[in-house]
């Protein structure tokens, strides 16, 4: 193992001191409460990983700003009161609108706030763009008639995808401006469109999610690209190695596809995978590594500590060498 996904913003939050944003409910219990006594986990955390060769990659969220079933009254600082009328009622979440440029520039300069703080290795999004669909329209018919009144002419699924967009690119270049060398990652759903590659069905993130992740690959608007594989090998809807084989024949620009892996798919509660799975699938990951299919990462960690189904015995057998991180010449 040589590189953690630490979530630092899970809701608009903060795991970190941060003059920009409340301390997170997922460290203290309450929101914007700091911890007593007071401490930097994301601090510890890169100081402790580097101690011993592992690189911290910090995760952010950058548009949920309350998850669902929470009910705590967001402080005055948070992104939702920052900006009211870009932050929805949905699918019993709070969910900021991507349209918002504000947003984007807040959003934006958190990210940056993060590099020139701390001596992370990597800044990590995941898959929520914009919310996964509960049955009904996103609210932001508003913020679409307000583009169409300013001359804008993209349908409105074309235009949430240029509003995702929008802030990726902005992303992946302030923050290179801030530093260089800090990378950029990005795991998105699995499946980029339902039907491509040919025999794979399932949600379309394309068009579900407003997520146009494989344009982000091609024209290397990451460093990185963490496909969400969360499916197993053999059953042909969503074939783990027929997607790997499609993302990485994507990265035109040579960036790394390090493949996610469904570590939590182990828990009998779940869908109660045997451990062999997992192998069978970096094994299969190992196979591309010659088309830049360089690593996997594990969802969750917390299911990897538990040693679900023996699974650190099979790691070990795994793993046996240190591995050097896969070294980006672009950077």
């Amino acid at each position: 193992m040589n590189a953690v996904i630490f979530q630092i913003r899970p809701a608009g939050d903060a795991l970190y001191p941060s003059t920009l944003e409340p301390w997170s409910l997922y460290l203290t219990g309450t929101h914007n409460q700091p911890p007593n006594p007071l401490w930097d986990p994301l601090a510890f955390i890169v100081q402790e990983a580097h101690r011993r060769n592992i690189e911290v990659h910090a995760w952010i969220n950058p548009y949920r700003a309350r998850v669902s079933g929470a009910t705590y009254d967001l402080a005055p600082n948070h992104m939702a009161k920052r900006f009211p009328k870009y932050a929805y009622p949905y699918a019993g979440q709070i969910w900021m609108d991507p349209s918002s440029v504000e947003l984007q520039n807040f959003t934006i300069s958190v990210v940056e706030d993060i590099v020139r703080r701390y001596d992370v290795d990597g800044m990590h999004i995941d898959d929520y763009f914009y919310p996964y669909s509960d049955g009904t329209e996103f609210p932001d018919q508003n913020s679409y008639l307000e583009y169409q009144q300013q001359g804008g002419s993209l349908s409105k699924s074309d235009w949430r995808r240029q509003n995702v967009n929008n802030l990726i690119q902005l992303l992946y270049t302030r923050m290179h401006v801030v530093k260089p060398k800090v990378k950029f990652g990005v795991s998105p759903f699995g499946i980029w469109k339902s039907g491509v590659p040919a025999g794979i069905s399932g949600l379309s993130s394309y068009d579900s999610l407003y997520c146009d992740s494989r344009m982000w690959l091609e024209q290397g608007l990451v460093d990185y690209m963490a496909p969400q594989l969360y499916w197993a090998i053999d059953p042909p809807a969503q074939s783990y190695p027929v997607l790997l084989k499609w993302w990485v024949d994507q990265s035109a620009k040579g960036r790394h596809v390090y493949a996610g892996n469904a570590a939590y798919k182990l828990v009998p509660t779940s869908s109660n995978w045997a451990a062999s799975e997992i192998i069978r699938q970096v094994n299969v990951t190992r196979s591309m590594k010659d088309r830049l299919a360089l690593g996997n990462i594990y969802f969750s960690t917390q299911n990897l500590m538990n040693n679900v189904k023996g699974i650190q015995t099979e790691l070990m057998n795994l793993y046996k060498a240190k591995a050097v991180v896969p070294k980006m010449d672009w950077l």
